[in-house]
C-alpha cells in the first residue's frame, strides 16, 4: 500500500489511535494484530472499507455490551473484528481460535513479568499453524 493509499486506509478507521507518524501501539499485539491486518488486505483477502466495516460493527457490538470506549479497548475490538473476518471468510475455524484463545491465555498467565508471551508448539499444532503431534 503506497503511503497515500495508508492515509486514506486509515482515515476510514474509527477512532484509530494515531500520532503524526501514524498509527500507535501500547503494547506489541496490537502492533502483530494491525500488521496482520494490512497483510491480509495487501494479500486481496478483503477491501479496507470491507474491514472498516467490520470494524465499526465491533466496536458497536462492544458499546451495546457496556464498553465505555475510553480508547483503552481498541485494539481488542480490532482482535473480535479480526477474528470475524478470518471467520467468514473461511480463513479461521471457530474452535481453532478458541483454542489459541486458550492456550494464550495459560501461556499469558505464566509468563513472568516483562517476559514475551510464547505459545508451546502443541498449542499451534492443535490450531493447525504448525506440522508435527498436537
Amino acid at each position: 500500500m503506497s503511503g497515500a493509499a495508508r492515509a486514506v486506509a486509515i482515515a476510514q478507521l474509527p477512532s484509530l489511535p494515531c500520532d503524526a507518524g501514524g498509527p500507535v501501539f501500547a503494547e506489541p499485539w496490537q502492533a502483530q494484530a494491525f500488521a496482520i491486518t494490512v497483510a491480509l488486505h495487501e494479500r486481496g483477502v478483503f477491501e479496507w472499507s470491507e474491514w472498516a466495516g467490520q470494524l465499526s460493527e465491533a466496536i458497536r457490538d462492544a458499546q451495546r455490551a457496556g464498553d465505555p470506549d475510553t480508547g483503552d479497548t481498541y485494539y481488542r475490538h480490532w482482535l473480535v473484528a479480526l477474528e470475524r473476518m478470518l471467520l467468514r471468510k473461511g480463513l479461521a475455524e471457530p474452535l481453532s481460535l478458541a483454542s489459541l484463545r486458550q492456550s494464550w491465555q495459560v501461556a499469558a498467565e505464566l509468563a513472568p513479568h516483562g517476559e514475551p508471551i510464547r505459545l508451546p508448539r502443541s498449542a499451534l499444532a492443535r490450531a493447525g499453524l504448525v506440522d508435527g503431534p498436537a
